[in-house]
């Protein structure tokens, strides 16, 4: 039951969103699938950036069925750039679980859609408000930070069981009849309004009641701890040509980019690699290399990750003769020419050194 309170700041959100709101092409429909597609890739990124994201895979697969049917590598090199490629290959065998059983169409309800995989209890929440009109709180990161500001929760959000406590205070201010364009409205006044760093305080109609605006707890508010710091790798990935055709290989699971392609690589503990150490490593692996092959490389490239940082080079090796069957199936290479190349799902780190070295000149 909603307080005189409770029913305020509703209100006041749904005043200030029919004023602000930003036009979005997921917020005029109500398809389940074009509000699963935004909300998966919103998880990834910021609405400028996700939103051509969005316009390409609605316009490669404007049905739940086109998705289901699409290869695999083929949604992950549209995916490309966002990272979390894992969500990408959820994203899809999602799709496919749609059309197999549930006939192509979503499930109206929370606690149905939390059954399929990749989808969490916020993307559920979205889908069934948004979609189904279901009465719902939608938590996000924005929400948590109008939550935690406005009514001084200072309960740490990245903490599991804190999430009850924010969950239960945002049902209980769903308006009923719309939860769809109250949970549009908090995401997007904690998107534009309060935001993380610069929030609008001076401007904003919650002001008087805002607890952390009241107490100069703005910057405070909301807490999260720290997360731990990223473990660094080293990558030295050597490049193998033969008569404009490069060798690359599919990443296996176990580890990032499964199911993305990449040159040979050798993973060491230490950034300052010997020549002569890669040379041995090869030469281990049946790949026997003179060192006046090996193109030292020009730059180094880094990749910050969730929890690990990368840093590669790339040693560039033209070769005389193609690599050898039993080397191609050790190694799982491959050779594929610039063309084949550019459809490949690949890590934005190695389309940065393809485009680089000028092997690549479309990104």
């Amino acid at each position: 039951m909603q307080t005189a309170a409770h029913q305020h700041f509703a209100q006041t959100l749904l005043g200030w969103y029919g004023r602000h709101k930003r036009s979005l092409p997921w917020r005029d429909t109500t398809n389940p699938y074009f509000i699963w597609l935004s909300e998966v890739i919103l998880q990834q990124t910021r609405v400028a950036q996700g939103l051509p994201y969005y316009e390409r895979f609605v316009a490669a697969y404007p049905t739940v069925q086109d998705l289901a049917a699409a290869p695999q590598d083929e949604v992950l090199r549209l995916w490309q750039g966002l990272g979390y490629y894992s969500r990408a290959r959820n994203m899809h065998h999602t799709a496919q679980l749609v059309v197999e059983k549930y006939g192509g169409q979503f499930p109206d309800k929370y606690e149905e859609l939390l059954k399929l995989k990749g989808v969490g209890s916020y993307t559920a929440a979205a889908i069934a408000a948004f979609a189904f009109k279901e009465q719902v709180a939608v938590l996000d990161g924005n929400v948590f930070r109008v939550l935690a500001r406005v009514f001084g929760i200072s309960d740490d959000i990245a903490a599991p069981s804190s999430r009850k406590i924010f969950q239960k205070l945002a049902d209980e201010l769903v308006p009923a009849g719309e939860p769809d364009t109250y949970n549009q409205a908090i995401m997007e006044f904690g998107a534009i309004q309060c935001t993380p760093l610069m929030p609008d305080c001076l401007f904003c109609p919650l002001q008087q009641s805002c607890f952390a605006f009241n107490h100069g707890m703005v910057q405070e508010l909301p807490v999260k701890s720290k997360a731990k710091a990223a473990r660094p790798r080293f990558f030295h990935y050597i490049v193998f040509e033969l008569d404009g055709a490069f060798y690359l290989r599919k990443r296996l699971e176990g580890d990032i980019w499964q199911g993305l392609y990449d040159f040979y690589l050798y993973e060491s503990d230490i950034k300052d690699l010997p020549e002569e150490q890669l040379l041995l490593e090869l030469q281990e692996a049946g790949i026997p290399v003179q060192k006046a092959l090996l193109q030292p490389p020009a730059k180094d490239y880094k990749h910050i990750l969730s929890h690990q940082k990368i840093n590669a080079r790339f040693y560039r090796i033209k070769l005389k003769t193609p690599l050898k069957d039993e080397v191609l199936q050790e190694t799982r290479l491959a050779p594929y020419n610039v063309k084949k190349i550019e459809a490949l799902p690949k890590p934005v780190l190695i389309s940065s050194y393809l485009k680089d070295a000028k092997i690549l000149v479309y990104l």
